[in-house]
Parts: structure tokens; sequence; C-alpha cells
């Protein structure tokens, strides 16, 4: 595949990766799925360019990216608020916009949410490894060079790719999500919920909990009411499969909820938060509060569904059906 310049990084912020829908089938061996934390708004800054779904786009944590652009290009920007600024004048988030050499793209600071996707037309150029793009921080590979940006990469997109008849397209407002300081994740009990007393079942559902300073990639810790377990289980288990969502309940009674760079794990699940809120989890930052919600799976598939109609309408619109 021919290759551009697309952007020089002037700063990478605090923690800028590419990142595409992660590498799968390799948790026998230990390497985790890493990608996007937010697939929604990853999958709609790909659509928003007329990319294929996984693309690679670049996955910004709260401030301090800017970007030098070096050659014409159309993105999309989506997921949290940044307050992304194009040549110093707010960029409007999830719509396409055409940028043409030297322009600044700058995110200023946090208005709502945690992290936001910039897609580019083509998708960034790096290596695959395992089938993906996607960077693991702790394995030192995938991305570039398995690490964060730092100030002086230079980032390639597809040379072919300009999609300009989708231009100032823009995602319907009525389906892009809202980060609040506080919010409620809704979940599915188990797989060990026997384990904790009906006392630390009620705890779990009827508190609010914080998100710690200590939280990354690999989990969200959260602080507040100590769960209590049951006094004749251990406080660990053997050790199994994790899915990004689950929520371990480690010693200390603190929930975690598991992202996506971590395969196993030793601590009691308590919960497992449903595939759609997964979006809500990847833009919690320190200091915001979350509670727990049960639902049913039944529910749970409803959700799933009524996103993923959401999805393709959108998708069929931009190709013109």
């Amino acid at each position: 595949m021919e290759k551009l310049a697309a952007f020089e990084v002037l700063d990478p912020g605090i923690l800028t990766t590419i990142q595409d829908g992660g590498r799968f089938g390799f948790s026998q061996i230990g390497v985790p799925p890493s990608g996007a934390l937010d697939p929604f708004s990853f999958r709609v800054a790909n659509l928003l360019v007329n990319n294929q779904g996984n693309e690679a786009c670049l996955e910004t944590t709260l401030v301090g990216l800017k970007l030098k652009t070096l050659h014409e290009c159309t993105i999309a920007i989506t997921g949290g608020n940044l307050t992304p600024m194009l040549n110093g004048e707010t960029l409007e988030m999830w719509k396409s916009h055409l940028l043409i050499e030297g322009d600044i793209i700058a995110f200023k600071k946090v208005c709502s949410g945690c992290r936001a996707y910039l897609s580019i037309g083509g998708g960034f150029i790096v290596p695959e490894v395992m089938g993906s793009r996607s960077t693991y921080l702790s394995g030192k590979f995938g991305g570039l060079e398995g690490r964060p940006l730092k100030k002086g990469d230079i980032l390639y997109k597809n040379s072919s790719w300009l999609p300009l008849n989708q231009l100032g397209v823009r995602f319907p407002d009525e389906w892009i999500p809202t980060f609040r300081k506080e919010t409620f994740l809704r979940t599915i009990l188990g797989p060990q919920e026997d384990h904790f007393t009906p006392k630390g079942l009620q705890t779990f559902f009827s508190s609010t909990y914080e998100v710690s300073t200590q939280s990354d990639r690999i989990g969200v810790r959260l602080n507040g009411p100590r769960i209590e377990r049951k006094a004749d289980v251990e406080e660990s288990i053997i050790s199994e499969g994790l899915l990004s969502g689950a929520i371990q309940v480690p010693g200390n009674g603190m929930p975690i909820i598991i992202l996506n760079e971590l395969v196993t794990g030793g601590y009691t699940k308590i919960a497992t938060i449903i595939s759609t809120d997964l979006t809500k989890v990847a833009q919690l930052k320190p200091g915001d509060r979350v509670r727990f919600q049960p639902i049913s799976i039944e529910e749970a598939h409803q959700l799933l569904k009524n996103v993923e109609a959401c999805y393709e309408v959108f998708s069929n619109a931009m190709k013109g059906n």
C-alpha cells in the first residue's frame, strides 16, 4: 500500500496511541485485544471518513495532542469532547472535515469524557502485528513501535484515499452519546456473584463509586463502600479468562472494571458491564462517579440491537442506499 505523510506530531499530549478494533484470538498466549476502548466512537469516526470499520485511528486521552497537517486529508473526531481546535478555532466533532497542508489540530481542554478518536480517510498506516494495528503498551508492539506517540513522529495515511464527496457529513445528534461526571452502568450479575453476601450485593447496586487516579487502559479502579464477601470463600480464585467490562473485586472490596489490556485474572467477578455501556466506561476519568444497575440478558441484547440498528441506518445513508 502506497503511503503519504499526513501529520507531524508537535505535542503527543498525555497519552495518544494508534488503535483499531483490536487483536483477537491470542489470549491463550497472553496477548490481550488492545484496540479502541470506546468501540462506538471508534466505529463512527471511521464511518464519517468513509473507511472500513476497522481502520486505525488515533486515541488521545485528556489534553495536549497537537498535530501539523502535512498533506490534504479528510478527518473526523468523535468520543469525549476534549475541545478540538483547527488553527485556533473550535472544530465541530462527529463530522467530517477537509484539512490542507499546514493546518494545526490541537486538543485544548476536557469538557466531557476522557478519550477522543481522530480518524483519517484511508486509516493510519502502521505494520500489522497478529492481524491488528493496535498498540499494546505493556507488550511494546503494534501501533507505532509499540509505544505512545512522541514529538516529531510522522504519521502516514493511504495516499489514494480522499472521499471529498462526503465532506461535512455529520452523525445525527440524537445518536451521539453524552458523557457525564456521574453515570449509571448497566450490568449482568456474575459469574461469581455467589461469592458475595446479600449485604455485599446490596452495597454494589446501591452505592456511588468514584473513579481513582490509578486507572488506565488495563482497568478503571473505583473507590467507595467496601463490597462484603462471604466468610467461607477465598479472596482469589484460579485465574481465568477476562473480557472487557468484567468487574473484579479484590481483597480490599473495591471494584475494578477490566478494560482491553488484560486477558486473565484471579479475583472474583461480581458482574459484567453490558457491551453497549463500554463507551461510557472508556470515557470515565478520575473524579467521575458511577453507579451500577442490574438488567437482564434479554434487555442487554435489545440495547445492542438498537445501537447496531442506528449504526446500520447511518452506514447505509453514507453509501447512498
